[in-house]
C-alpha cells in the first residue's frame, strides 16, 4: 500500500480562530499554508509574520505553498522560520537549483511547483535537488476549485521520471481533492494530497482527514 499524506490547507479555515482550526486538523500529517502575494496570482493571504505565529501552535508541520513573485529572494526565510517544508513555483524562480539547495541547506525540504499548464520535463534533471513535486490540479489563486483531470497525464510522467531515476521525491497534487478525486490523483502516482473545503467544509474535518487518507491509499 503506498503511504498517503494528508496536508489540509488552511485556505478554507477561519481565519479569525487559526489555532482553534489548526487544532481541528491534529491528525494531519502537515498543515498547508497557502502564501499569495496578489502579484503571482490574483490573491492576497497572509505573510511571513502570521506563518511564524502558525508555526509556534500548530500541533502538525508546516507545508508553504509560496504562490508569489521572486521566490529566489523571499523563500529562503521561510525556511529559516522552522518550517518542515518550502515550495516555490518554478515560474517564479530564476534559479531554482540554487534555491532548492538553499532550502535544504536552511533545514527545510524543499519542493517544487508547477501550474498546470506548465511542462515538466524541462525539470526532471533538477529531481535530485528536490524532496517534493507539485503538480497544481487547478489554477493556483482560490480555493474551491474543480479537479483539472488534465493534469492526471503529468503526474503519470513525473511518477515514472522519479521511479525511472531512483530519487525519493513525493509527490503533491493540490486543487480539487476529493473523497473521489483523490482516488484518480493516487492511481496517476500521487501520494501527498492538499484538501481544503473537503477538510474544513466538513462537519468533523478530523473524520474528513482520515476519510481521504483511506480513499488515497492504494
Amino acid at each position: 500500500m503506498t503511504q498517503c499524506c494528508i496536508n489540509p490547507s488552511i485556505l478554507s479555515a477561519d481565519f479569525v480562530n487559526l489555532e482553534a482550526e489548526l487544532q481541528k486538523i491534529s491528525n494531519a500529517d502537515s498543515v498547508h499554508v497557502d502564501v499569495m502575494d496578489n502579484h503571482f496570482v490574483p490573491n492576497l493571504t497572509l505573510g511571513l509574520p502570521v506563518v511564524q505565529r502558525i508555526q509556534a501552535v500548530s500541533p502538525v508541520p508546516l507545508d508553504a505553498h509560496l504562490m508569489i513573485s521572486d521566490a529566489d529572494r523571499w523563500a529562503p526565510a521561510y525556511a529559516d522560520a522552522g518550517l518542515a517544508s518550502v515550495t516555490f513555483h518554478a515560474e517564479a524562480s530564476i534559479a531554482p537549483v540554487k534555491l532548492a539547495r538553499e532550502l535544504r541547506a536552511r533545514g527545510s525540504k524543499a519542493g517544487m511547483a508547477l501550474r498546470p499548464a506548465t511542462a515538466l520535463e524541462p525539470y526532471l534533471d533538477m529531481l535530485s535537488e528536490l524532496d517534493m513535486l507539485l503538480i497544481m490540479t487547478v489554477e493556483p489563486g482560490f480555493g474551491g476549485q474543480a479537479f483539472l483531470d488534465l493534469t492526471l497525464p503529468k503526474i503519470r510522467r513525473a511518477r515514472a521520471a522519479i521511479e525511472g531515476s531512483g530519487v525519493n521525491v513525493a509527490i503533491q497534487v493540490d486543487g480539487g481533492i476529493t473523497e473521489e478525486t483523490i482516488v484518480r490523483a493516487a492511481e496517476a502516482g500521487a501520494n501527498v494530497f492538499v484538501a481544503g473545503s473537503a477538510v474544513y467544509g466538513a462537519a468533523d474535518p478530523s473524520g474528513a482527514i482520515d476519510r481521504l487518507r483511506k480513499a488515497g491509499s492504494l
